[in-house]
């Protein structure tokens, strides 16, 4: 909600009120019985039964309002005043261009349809021909000129539109500079006698400006409790105090019991009561302040300088108990089960105040910041009301720092291992240590606007970062739930569309991914919503000191620089997380081969890096001209030193595309290398031996040489089994036993069948030859192990013996006595 800023003196104009939109005292009652119940809605937009509808506006009337809105916004621009609401004045001009682009968008189909009656008419007759008819030519007439004039409004619409948008993209220069004097302009230190003397000195006039509004909010209090609104007065009080008294605590028991019986145990229903427990504390307190309000104004007491600052107050109450209700849901103190995050008990005990101290101090600072706005404080004790706001929620988010540390030393102290803490806790815990730093520099040093900014944006994000850290785990959990195959849901799913199980798992990993994406874009958007100014306004200075420093044709821009290492930075990192998100949660739940998911993946890193880059490049606005000599100097390169990188490269691309060899398969080169594919790089492959040593082969190879690939395409295994036999041995029995063998074993395939074939009779040997196929060549060596175990067992048992392989004796004869005599 935002409230009117007056200059001051302007609180003291007389008090309007305002006797228009009453409503019938029954409607009021019921109304009043509604929001009681919870309705607050239904109260807020009620109006009054007997008001009309106003006729609608034509065409000509909405583009002269249109006209006069952009001539009221431009004259506020040329008049300068330092006061001029320039949010307010941008959102009426973007709000002129979105209703000029409707109004063109809506008489379109009107200058189609008399196009269309201008084509039934057909063309103008030529001179000499007859003239036509005096009705059609009058009609010819009057669709021209309707046509002319729809024409001239669409134009003017147009212009309109491309005005307002050129006025509101001004608009926001504006304010982009008026937020960068903010932050650069300085006062004196809070240490010094200059910086307090102003504030005592406009001390006597801010306080008779608060006293002249407590004097009117004490009349509007006076005539509120007059008979004819004391009674609704009464019901709304005394239905808040209801509402702040027990009725937190029963709406959070009911929503806790609804999420106990229809909600399935496990993750969902504690994500769903930390939901049920915040939203139970906006519901009750918000409410309560809304009926207190509604009370007050029922009958339009207050005047419109009132009225806004109770609607601002209002919302502040909302805020507060947003903030106290996300605290004690995500920190669990009384039921640890129901924690969230990864916390310690100690450590959430440490924390549980902080939530109700941070909503205290930003209601309080708030309803200060309001009411001075709305009385028109004078700028020093306005100065000093933001830097006390500054120090006391950048030192309540410091010591919360603090005793969260202390609690994990702690903890580790005690024996205790502490809880895992992602990559983004401790970045968030970083960057609010430096928020806290920054802030209390920042008031010492006299930049209150700077140390404010600094205060209430960690105030902001905490407050995002907490609340889509619960709408991220809320929403997983329901996802996973509704479509878990063994959820009653998924079963349903399962039977209606007839999906396989895999295919359930693969959507909730897809929709809880898009989700997570979803709700954190939301959450930067709002983070930057509200100050109506982002990171890259702090640059513009920079910009301005180092933008004609140039690099040949490339110009050394800060802001470029540091959107190029940004996109870089978070390229990178998405393309890490989806690499990893397809690696180990969606790929492992299809029917795809696990070379295949390799395959994909690493596919997916090359085309993402180089999306990377591009987009780097991009955002340096690199042009092509600019990095033509950088080409021309690799193109020699490539050509000689780099033509084999390239060759290896090019033939990876092939391999991930055409995969005549995946990961997990049994290959053997004509270079005596055989083993399992482990890896396929970008430049090489990586091949594990059966020693298991690493091979790393070029690409190229595995393309342009023989390659066995034992594995491809499921082949089967072959068993084949050798025994050579005498030759007097019984080959019909062999054959029986030997084939029955193969037969009974577990591993062996029925089809192809097995079979023993007698291949060669020689010597006194016969060799028969035993074949069985198995699923695949990887089971070769074990089933074979095993026949052989059980053959050589069952020919022992069947007296069957097995040739023993042909041994020469050589032996060395005395000498012959004829011979030693002849030697003698």
């Amino acid at each position: 909600m935002k409230i009117a800023t007056h200059p001051p003196g302007a609180i003291d104009r007389p008090r309007r009120r305002s006797d228009h939109g009453r409503m019938p005292t029954l409607l009021r009652c019921l109304l009043l019985l509604l929001l009681t119940f919870g309705s607050a809605a239904s109260l807020a937009q009620s109006s009054d039964p007997s008001s009309t509808a106003a006729p609608a506006a034509t065409p000509a009337q909405t583009l002269d309002q249109l006209g006069s809105q952009l001539d009221t916004v431009k004259a506020a621009l040329k008049d300068k005043k330092p006061d001029t609401p320039l949010a307010d004045l941008r959102t009426t001009a973007l709000g002129v261009q979105d209703q000029a682009r409707q109004l063109a968008a809506d008489l379109a189909p009107q200058m189609t349809a008399l196009q269309a009656q201008l084509a039934v008419l057909g063309p103008t007759p030529a001179k000499g021909t007859p003239p036509e008819a005096p009705e059609v030519a009058a009609q010819r007439r009057k669709l021209d000129k309707a046509q002319a004039d729809l024409d001239a409004q669409i134009k003017q619409a147009q212009l309109l539109g491309q005005n307002a948008a050129q006025l509101a993209a001004q608009i926001s220069g504006l304010r982009n500079d008026e937020f960068q004097a903010r932050l650069a302009s300085r006062t004196a230190t809070p240490f010094s006698r200059t910086f307090w003397a102003d504030p005592v000195r406009a001390f006597p006039d801010d306080v008779a400006r608060l006293k002249r509004l407590g004097a009117r909010f004490a009349d509007a209090m006076a005539q509120a409790w007059q008979p004819p609104n004391r009674q609704p007065l009464a019901w709304c009080l005394i239905a808040a105090a209801l509402l702040l008294g027990g009725g937190r605590w029963v709406l959070e028991r009911l929503l806790l019991g609804l999420a106990t019986r229809h909600v399935p145990d496990g993750h969902l229903r504690r994500s769903a009561m930390a939901a049920a427990v915040a939203l139970a504390a906006v519901l009750t307190t918000g409410l309560a302040a809304q009926l207190a309000y509604l009370g007050l104004n029922w009958n339009d007491i207050l005047d419109d300088d009132l009225a806004a600052l109770a609607t601002s107050v209002v919302g502040l109450v909302f805020f507060a108990a947003y903030v106290t209700g996300l605290g004690r849901a995500l920190l669990s103190v009384p039921r640890p089960s129901w924690r969230l995050p990864a916390l310690s008990d100690l450590a959430a005990q440490r924390l549980h105040l902080f939530p109700w101290l941070l909503a205290a101090a930003a209601l309080l600072f708030g309803l200060l910041d309001r009411t001075s706005r709305a009385i028109g404080t004078s700028l020093p004790a306005t100065v000093a009301t933001r830097g006390l706001f500054a120090l006391v929620i950048s030192g309540l988010i410091g010591l919360a720092l603090l005793r969260l540390r202390r609690a994990r030393r702690e903890q580790a102290a005690s024996g205790a291992e502490p809880e895992h803490r992602p990559v983004w806790i401790g970045l968030l815990s970083a960057a609010a240590t430096l928020g806290v730093a920054v802030s209390w520099l920042g008031v010492a040093t006299g930049f209150i606007a700077l140390a404010f900014f600094v205060a209430v944006q960690m105030l902001w994000v905490g407050v995002i970062v907490a609340t889509v850290y619960l709408l991220i785990h809320l929403l997983t959990d329901l996802i996973d739930t509704l479509l878990s195959p063994r959820g009653r849901s998924g079963q349903r799913l399962q039977a209606t569309f007839q999906l396989a199980p895999h295919t359930l798992e693969q959507t909730a990993t897809l929709l809880a991914g898009v989700c997570r994406v979803g709700l954190v874009l939301l959450a930067l958007a709002t983070v930057l919503t509200p100050f109506g100014a982002g990171p890259k306004d702090l640059l513009t200075s920079a910009e301005q000191t180092l933008g004609s420093f140039r690099l040949g044709d490339l110009a050394i821009n800060p802001g470029s620089i540091f959107s190029a290492a940004l996109v870089l930075v978070a390229g990178l990192f998405v393309l890490r997380t989806l690499k990893r998100w397809l690696r180990e949660q969606l790929l492992p739940k299809s029917t795809m081969e696990p070379g295949m998911q390799d395959s994909i993946v690493t596919l997916l890193g090359y085309l993402g890096g180089m999306l990377v880059f591009v987009l780097t490049l991009a955002a340096l606005q690199v042009d092509l001209k600019s990095i033509t000599w950088i080409v021309s100097a690799l193109s020699v390169g490539i050509g000689f030193g780099l033509q084999a990188i390239v060759q290896n490269f090019i033939s990876g691309l092939i391999l991930l595309v055409e995969r005549p060899v995946k990961v997990g398969d049994w290959v053997s080169l004509s270079s005596d290398v055989e083993g399992d594919i482990r890896r396929i790089n970008v430049r090489a492959t990586e091949i594990q031996m059966w020693d298991r040593s690493t091979v790393i082969v070029p690409n190229s190879q595995l393309i342009t040489q023989n390659v066995r690939n034992v594995t491809l395409a499921n082949a089967q295994g072959r068993v084949q089994i050798k025994l050579p036999m005498p030759l007097d041995t019984d080959a019909g029995k062999v054959r029986e036993l030997v084939l029955g063998i193969l037969r009974a074993h577990h591993g062996t395939l029925a089809a192809p069948a097995p079979y023993v074939q007698l291949e060669n009779v020689n010597a006194g040997v016969m060799t028969f030859n035993c074949v069985a196929y198995v699923g695949g060549p990887r089971e070769v060596g074990g089933v074979k192990s095993e026949l052989l175990f059980e053959i050589l067992e069952r020919l022992r048992r069947e007296r069957l013996p097995m040739t023993s392989p042909q041994s020469m004796l050589v032996r060395t004869l005395p000498p012959l006595p004829d011979e030693d005599e002849c030697t003698g």
